[in-house]
């Protein structure tokens, strides 16, 4: 088996939503996706995905900087090296680039996923093996009005979810927090209520308004203010009966290491997207294990690609105790894969197969591409 990299492609393609996800900041009707293919001298393609929900507000990357990044800086790197070599490659890729971890991730995933279909394998081999074989999924709801959000809750509890996160911090405090409450009463006897702030509140608003929510009901609070004010975020941790979960706050090792130190977060989300890929991810598991922190496996809304990739990283993982937010690819009008993965009595079920597991469906992938960079053009 020759492993040697022949290219690496890139392609961006948008899809469509089944209802419109508005976050703090942002609305979306579609979610851009940048596939990436690391194409091997043997013919095996290795596929990754690189995603942020909603456009670069998020994590200041968008589709159209990754595959720039990936085409200019990126792909002359890669030919005649190994797949196998994902450590160097890395590193000379972060000499090349900086930042840009959800760039490097759809090109880490593709490597990976290249490697074990080359040896026959799933990529949780590469990662380890196997901690567990499925993962419960959190089903995400927008920051809708509430007869919006109860009804879309209520039509999922008949698919077997039993744990929703509400969007928070696109309407005044006061009104926002009303909102919430009521919703987290209606669920209360059928169903886990948690909220994502997505970093919007400062430390006052949160310090009033969250004490309120824990005494509605709800059960886990992710990111009430920016990720920089790590100490902050401790003493909000501090303060609530209930966890607080740490996303915008943990993109490196780096990070890691100073929420453990402050003590600042009960949960951490792991996002492979964020994170720079799955090493990566694995690695701050294993910090969070070390300081008997749980991790949950988050989303930035990836199609059934990037899903796969979180969902082997998740299975890999021991530490990921704190269920999932794997819910993307439930999200989409179009399925890109040939089988789509499987959801059964709202958990996320591993597939077989080498690789990341799954198949990319090309026709759909050629009906959705985008034919310039930007939409606009």
């Amino acid at each position: 088996m020759d492993l040697t990299i022949d290219r690496l492609e890139t392609v961006i393609i948008d899809v469509p939503l089944r209802r419109p996800h508005r976050f703090a900041r942002v609305a979306m009707t579609a979610q851009p996706v940048l596939l990436a293919f690391v194409h091997t001298r043997d013919g095996v393609v290795g596929e990754g995905e690189g995603v942020v929900p909603g456009g670069p507000w998020w994590g200041g990357e968008s589709v159209e900087s990754m595959k720039v990044t990936l085409d200019t800086y990126v792909a002359p790197l890669l030919p005649g090296r190994s797949v196998a070599d994902i450590a160097g490659l890395w590193s000379d890729i972060s000499d090349r680039v900086g930042a840009n971890l959800y760039a490097k991730c759809a090109v880490e995933v593709a490597l990976h996923d290249a490697w074990a279909r080359s040896l026959g394998v799933p990529v949780h081999v590469l990662l380890g093996g196997l901690a567990r074989t499925s993962v419960d999924v959190t089903w995400a709801l927008g920051a809708e009005p509430e007869e919006v959000v109860v009804e879309e809750a209520l039509a999922k509890l008949r698919d077997g979810h039993r744990s929703f996160k509400l969007k928070m911090g696109a309407l005044p405090p006061e009104e926002d927090t009303r909102r919430v409450c009521a919703i987290a009463e209606k669920l209360a006897d059928a169903a886990g209520v948690r909220v994502d702030l997505n970093a919007r509140w400062d430390f006052l608003t949160a310090s009033t308004y969250l004490p309120r929510l824990a005494a509605a009901g709800v059960e886990l609070v992710e990111q009430p203010v920016p990720g920089e004010q790590v100490e902050a975020l401790a003493e909000l941790n501090r303060l609530l009966p209930i966890p607080i979960m740490a996303d915008e706050s943990l993109r490196t090792p780096v990070d890691a290491l100073r929420l453990v130190n402050l003590r600042a977060a009960d949960v951490w989300s792991l996002k492979t997207t964020k994170l720079g890929g799955l090493r990566r991810s694995r690695d701050i598991a294993a910090i969070a294990a070390a300081a008997d922190i749980p991790c949950h496996g988050g989303t930035s809304i990836e199609t059934g690609i990037g899903t796969a990739a979180s969902l082997q990283l998740a299975c890999a993982a021991p530490g990921v105790t704190w269920g999932s937010e794997l819910f993307g690819p439930l999200l989409f009008t179009e399925e890109i894969l040939r089988t789509p993965l499987s959801y059964v009595d709202g958990a996320l079920q591993l597939p077989d197969g080498p690789g990341l597991g799954v198949q990319l469906d090309l026709d759909a992938v050629a009906a959705l591409r985008r034919q310039h960079l930007t939409k606009e053009t």
